[in-house]
């Protein structure tokens, strides 16, 4: 009975192995998602504060153009 019961350890021990694995690999896997949506998040928060302010001087630039374009003075 002791030699039938060596394989079955061995198993049993290769198992909680693998399932150690498993949880650490899954582990990492979840700090890499959690992670890569917070930097999705912030970037596009970035990006759309940027955007404000690109539409912000697109908007100055025309008022100007339109300004020099009339003659007017800046001041």
């Amino acid at each position: 009975m002791a030699g039938q019961e060596d394989p079955v350890q061995r198993e049993i021990h290769q198992d909680w192995a693998n399932q150690e694995y498993i949880e650490v690999i899954t582990s990492s896997i979840k700090k890499i998602t959690d992670f890569l949506n917070s930097f999705d998040m912030s970037c596009h928060s970035r990006l759309a504060t940027l955007n404000e302010k690109l539409t912000a001087l697109e908007r100055r630039l025309e008022y100007i153009e339109a300004r020099v374009t009339k003659g007017e003075t800046l001041t």
